[in-house]
């Protein structure tokens, strides 16, 4: 893993006077879903207490960020609807 790979963002646990605690890296995944011939799809990271979801074409855009229970609930429905 390189360092492009990941996404470096403040705890919320900083305060706003410059009194930093840690950043937090997620390291992003592409869905195996995406082709090589730039068929993207979705992005996922994982981290304790949260999954991370963003489009692979704007990955600078906005994120969804659900819990690991939900996040295996929806992988569960979408498997089923197969």
């Amino acid at each position: 893993m390189n360092s492009s790979d990941l996404r470096w963002f403040k705890s919320s646990y900083s305060g706003s006077e410059g009194d930093s605690c840690v950043e937090v890296a997620l390291s992003w995944h592409k869905s195996t879903y995406s082709g090589s011939e730039g068929d993207d799809c979705v992005e996922v990271a994982t981290c304790p207490g949260a999954v991370h979801v963003r489009d692979s074409k704007v990955t600078a855009g906005p994120e969804l960020a659900v819990t690991p229970g939900v996040w295996t609930a929806f992988l569960g429905g979408v498997t089923a609807t197969r």
